[in-house]
């Protein structure tokens, strides 16, 4: 079981101008996000986090793919992630996030990068999730193709047409 306490960062204890850390992300960090939508996937996440006077300079990037489900199948399929996130943390009186502007509690002082990085991932998968061609569900496909030509009218169909509707085709085609 991953912990989420790894992806979490004491500000206040920071004493180098800069950090880098790295985490393999597999099955086990999405399954312990709550309410995440992606639940499976291999990302790797190179974090950089560099202090400057009154604020840091947060660098998250991640490579790797994530486990979707297909639109046209429905099958699961890699979608290939790569992305790389600027944020400015600073620390103020109450934790909240604007666009790249991060603030967390000063009295606190923690950056919890958890749900960010998964943020970040998921903004990085298309809203279309497709195979490759050829690399559908054989049998999803045929049938798709069988029910969309159904649906569109195909001329094959042997059901008789509303004589309402052949009049307007003739319309249509100018006759």
């Amino acid at each position: 079981m991953f912990s989420l306490e790894t992806l979490k960062i004491d500000l206040k204890s920071l004493n180098d101008s800069s950090i880098e850390r790295n985490w393999e992300l597999c099955d086990d960090y999405f399954e312990a996000l709550e309410d995440a939508e992606i639940r499976s996937g291999k990302v790797s996440v190179c974090m950089s986090l560099q202090k400057t006077a009154d604020s840091f300079a947060l660098s998250i990037k991640s490579e790797g793919f994530v486990i979707v489900t297909c639109d046209r199948c429905l099958d699961d399929m890699e979608q290939p992630i790569a992305q790389e996130s600027q944020f400015l943390v600073k620390l103020g009186i109450e934790n909240s996030e604007d666009d790249e502007v991060i603030t967390v509690d000063e009295n606190e002082g923690i950056l919890d990068l958890a749900w960010l990085i998964y943020e970040s991932i998921a903004l990085a998968v298309p809203i279309k999730h497709v195979h490759a061609p050829g690399k559908c569900n054989a049998a999803m496909t045929e049938k798709l193709n069988e029910l969309s030509a159904t649906r569109s009218g195909d001329e094959t169909e042997s059901k008789a047409v509303d004589p309402r509707w052949a009049k307007l085709a003739e319309l249509k085609l100018g006759k």
